[in-house]
């Protein structure tokens, strides 16, 4: 079974009459704010700037984050990249998420420059997102890009719409996996996968 492609597609935002520093400044008015106060006069502008940041995933293209670093390689061990660290934002509040990514694959007759993992990463997470697709979208383009024998992507975060709200479950993380290919269909992959995971790293401490 092919994976779901993910949403790779580049979206412009709309341009509008009405900016969003303008709607921001409207929206401070509505919970009961003086936006004529020293610490909110740029509040608009500053929340503008850091929104269209977090949401730049949009306007990012895969094949401008690859940019040629396809290379033709005999190589059939695992590679993965772990601790990649991410933010993101929750599209059902608005809220930070925020953790880490581990990514690996089984290349068939191709590999990737490394530093392109964690950028089609920041892609996807920079969007609204929620960690169930976010964790799909990386492996999904992988696969699609690489065409390996297998993808696998274990995602670990922590959410403030549940440590800041509702549950107000300061302590509690989600874990959250796609396994392609291989991945998927050997359980020896997958064992080899999480193990190395598992493992710390002790040459960089």
């Amino acid at each position: 079974m092919k994976p779901k492609k993910a949403l790779v597609k580049v979206m412009q935002p709309k341009l509008d009459e009405e900016s969003i520093a303008a709607l921001m400044k409207k929206l401070l008015v509505k919970i009961g704010e003086d936006t004529s106060r020293e610490g909110l006069v740029r509040t608009p502008d500053r929340a503008e700037k850091a929104l269209r940041f977090l949401t730049s995933g949009y306007q990012t293209d895969v094949q401008s984050i690859i940019n040629g670093a396809l290379f033709s390689e005999k190589c059939d061990e695992m590679v993965v990249v772990k601790d990649i660290e991410f933010y993101s934002m929750c599209e059902h509040h608005l809220l930070p998420f925020f953790g880490t990514m581990h990514v690996a694959y089984l290349p068939k007759d191709r590999v990737i420059g490394l530093s392109k993992i964690p950028r089609i990463v920041d892609m996807f997470a920079r969007r609204l997102q929620v960690q169930e697709r976010l964790t799909h979208d990386v492996a999904a383009t992988l696969a699609e890009v690489l065409q390996p024998r297998g993808v696998g992507v274990i995602c670990e975060a922590r959410h403030f719409c549940m440590m800041m709200r509702g549950v107000e479950k300061q302590h509690s993380g989600t874990v959250t996996s796609a396994m392609l290919g291989a991945f998927r269909k050997r359980k020896e992959t997958r064992d080899e996968f999480l193990s190395l995971v598992s493992q710390r790293n002790h040459a960089f401490v």
